[in-house]
């Protein structure tokens, strides 16, 4: 399954999608660290958790999820 699968965020998954883009591919090393920066800063890691829930939402108790 790909990672842009296992998020409910669009905008994780647009960046996803567009990181897989640029990996792999000559001399794009700097776009690749720059999406990773707006991942980051979305709370996003690598396991697909997000550190913290976005702001104005509650995390899901395990009861729901």
């Amino acid at each position: 399954m790909s990672e842009e699968s296992q998020t409910e965020d669009p905008m994780v998954a647009a960046l996803l999608r567009e990181r897989a883009g640029y990996v792999g591919r000559d001399g794009k090393e700097d776009r690749v660290a720059a999406v990773d920066e707006q991942l980051a800063l979305r709370g996003y890691t690598p396991g697909g958790e997000r550190a913290t829930p976005p702001k104005g939402r509650r995390a899901r108790s395990p009861e729901q999820a």
